[in-house]
Formats: structure tokens, sequence, C-alpha cells
């Protein structure tokens, strides 16, 4: 299997879960619960850039996993998938950051 496969494998999952008892599902859990999924997302991301900073590579990989795994619990709770945002990432192939980011006024 493409090892970036599994993002979707993992993503149908989390979708999967949407429908399982959120007392025996971290995941329905989470997806009943936009706030708290938001705020684990958030909570992630600032480990990973702490586990960067620390040069703790392995840190780095978990918190890194942690983070993705919230990141599509919160695209699914807010009914949107992986592919919308690959699709936005594709019209911006080929431009420059800087020139991408000055267009749309950031």
């Amino acid at each position: 299997m493409d090892e970036l496969s599994y993002l979707n494998e993992l993503f149908a999952e989390i979708e999967a879960r949407r429908v399982a008892a959120p007392d025996t599902s971290y995941s329905a859990q989470l997806l009943a619960d936009l706030p708290r999924a938001a705020n684990k997302l958030g909570e992630e991301a600032v480990e990973t850039v702490t586990a960067a900073l620390t040069g703790d590579d392995d840190a780095v990989l978990a918190e890194s996993a942690d983070l993705i795994y919230h990141w599509l619990v919160v695209l699914a709770a807010r009914g949107l998938t992986p592919k919308q945002v690959v699709d936005i990432l594709q019209t911006r192939a080929g431009v420059s950051g800087l020139a991408e980011k000055a267009a749309r006024g950031k």
C-alpha cells in the first residue's frame, strides 16, 4: 500500500466512527464536539512545534501523527475531506509561496 493512501483509509475509519457510541470511541466523541476536536488539533500543533524545537525526531514524528489524526477528525467534523485540501494545494502548485500569499492578502 502506498503510505499516503493510508491517510485516506484513516479518514474513512474516522468517518465510520461517526455512528459509533461516544462512550466507546474517541473519534465519535470528537466528531460530536467540534470545539473539543478543534482544541485538540491546536494542542497537537503546539506539541508538534515544541517537539520540533527540542530536536527530538521521535517526538516530532509521534506528535505529527497525533496532529494529522486530529486534523482529519476536524475535517470530518466539518463535513470536509482531505481531497478538498489537496485540490487547494494543487491550485497553488507552481506559484511562489510569497506570490500566492500576496494574492490572498496575507
